[in-house]
């Protein structure tokens, strides 16, 4: 039997995330068999799923894109980007790009572990890093890359529910994926594919 979506807090989520061994990786091709990544070798990438610790319940920040990005321009993402030489790791990576995208410092953020990595179409191997965000903390979005940050409330993605699945025709091939809309937000591609992926590692039993 799946977890009870009201005992989730931020107990049981540190138990899960510390304990957990990561699985095989996700990817786009999972609903889509024989996709390949555009570019090989792929790019290592890290994103934040942060988990913010709110009076009123936790709740998932995410960031809406720019629309002149290069890579998954306008879309619903996690904080985050590729990594750099100077990084010490996918940690290091996520903490980094969040302060640098969104400027919520890592001394706010208490990094629990990882989801299994993501690999997208467009070539990138992500690792999500799952960190639990203490308020207060300041928003400061760079306006080159970020164009809008927002809070969605966890119970909102354990509600199996507002899982979607779209398609649509991409290069003559009918294509799947993830779709979790929420009010006006659009919510797919990876980042539903990494939200599917935290909500099976919280509500397993």
């Amino acid at each position: 039997m799946s977890q009870d979506i009201q005992a989730i807090d931020r107990n049981h989520i540190k138990q899960r995330l510390t304990t957990r061994r990561l699985g095989n990786g996700r990817g786009d091709a999972d609903l889509n068999p024989g996709m390949k990544p555009v570019r090989d070798p792929l790019t290592p990438a890290a994103v934040l799923v942060p988990i913010v610790d709110r009076p009123e319940g936790l709740t998932i920040l995410l960031t809406k894109r720019t629309d002149h990005l290069h890579d998954h321009a306008g879309q619903i993402s996690f904080p985050g980007g590729r990594e750099e030489d100077e990084d010490n790791g996918s940690v290091e990576t996520a903490l980094r790009e969040t302060e640098e995208e969104v400027g919520l410092p890592r001394s706010r953020i208490e990094p629990l572990g990882q989801l299994d990595h993501y690999i997208t179409r467009t070539g990138f191997h992500v690792t999500p890093v799952v960190g639990l965000v203490t308020p207060p903390f300041p928003v400061t979005p760079d306006p080159f890359e970020v164009a809008e940050v927002f809070e969605v409330p966890l119970s909102f993605f354990l509600d199996r529910t507002n899982h979607q699945r779209h398609s649509r025709v991409w290069q003559g091939q009918k294509r799947y994926y993830y779709v979790m809309p929420y009010r006006d937000y659009y919510i797919w591609g990876a980042t539903a594919g990494m939200l599917v992926n935290l909500v099976d590692v919280l509500m397993e039993s």
